[in-house]
């Protein structure tokens, strides 16, 4: 019995050295005196992307083809790859009648990549749509909670993420990279149940701080993007308020308004609008916390 264990223990060893490798392989490599910069992104829907990636214009292509040289997306426990539009699920791709999809981080890195060019970034996204931080997005998860939103049967989605991202790092010293930030897109879920929307502040902040916790970052910049409703928004705008290095990108219904993002018709942000997200994302960040490369 003990030989076989230890012949079981060997192979796992051999097993996550070979997968750890692997892993590593995928990863920008940072070059002399410098760090890549990593930044996370997590939400639902719309920090996922319901954009179609085929409406990208030949200059947006052109533009992507030099960013990929500087930025990789890690998302979702996918093949780490240069930053893309990527293959959606089968549901959202006959629901959506589209085969590629793009969220926030593509015109981010885009934007990024230009501001930094001699820069490498990672970017680290776990997303799932129709989720909610009183349930999945929990970091103090309960089944009690999960049950109240219908997700109890749902993954745990803050778990994994911090998960993921260790995973992701472990490949890399350090000193080898630098956390920069992290992108929220969430609330949709939380608007719709009462008790979920009238705690989302107070669970916002909880997020927060286990979030620098986990990835001991202290001051991490935040960056919210205002979505859902009532109690939600106002809980993501006392956060913003209320807790240091914590931005709010306000959204407006107004199609005059300069916080005007265009929509499809079911509330997901089109190509449009996420281009224009994306970009914002890229200018409050170095509005607010980060530097013109020279």
């Amino acid at each position: 019995m003990r030989a076989r264990l230890a012949k079981y223990t060997i192979l796992l060893i051999a097993f996550l050295t070979i997968a750890s490798g692997a892993w590593a392989h995928d990863l920008p490599r940072p070059e002399a005196g410098k760090k890549i910069h990593v930044f996370l992104l997590a939400g639902q829907s719309n920090m996922e992307g319901r954009a179609d990636g085929r409406r990208l214009t030949e200059d947006d292509r052109n533009r992507l083809a030099k960013a990929q040289e500087r930025v990789q997306l890690a998302y979702n426990r996918e093949p780490i790859k240069p930053l893309d539009v990527v293959k959606p699920h089968p549901s959202i791709e006959e629901n959506y009648h589209r085969d590629r999809i793009f969220g926030p981080e593509l015109f981010f890195g885009i934007a990024m990549s230009e501001v930094w060019p001699d820069e490498k970034f990672l970017f680290i996204k776990r997303t799932e749509g129709a989720t909610t931080l009183l349930g999945c997005w929990n970091p103090e998860w309960s089944s009690e909670k999960a049950a109240l939103m219908g997700e109890e049967n749902d993954p745990k989605l803050y778990s994994d993420f911090v998960d993921y991202i260790q995973e992701t790092l472990s490949g890399y010293d350090p000193d080898e990279y630098e956390i920069q930030a992290m992108l929220w897109v969430q609330g949709e879920g939380d608007s719709s149940n009462k008790i979920a929307a009238q705690q989302y502040g107070d669970n916002l902040r909880n997020l927060i701080e286990h979030v620098r916790k986990d990835v001991d970052v202290p001051n991490l910049p935040i960056l919210l993007f205002q979505v859902g409703k009532g109690e939600v928004v106002k809980g993501m705008k006392r956060t913003a308020q209320e807790v240091e290095n914590v931005t709010l990108i306000p959204q407006s219904q107004d199609v005059d308004s300069t916080d005007f993002y265009p929509k499809m018709e079911n509330g997901h942000t089109n190509y449009e609008g996420m281009k224009k997200l994306g970009e914002r994302f890229a200018e409050v960040f170095l509005s607010d916390y980060g530097r013109k490369q020279d």
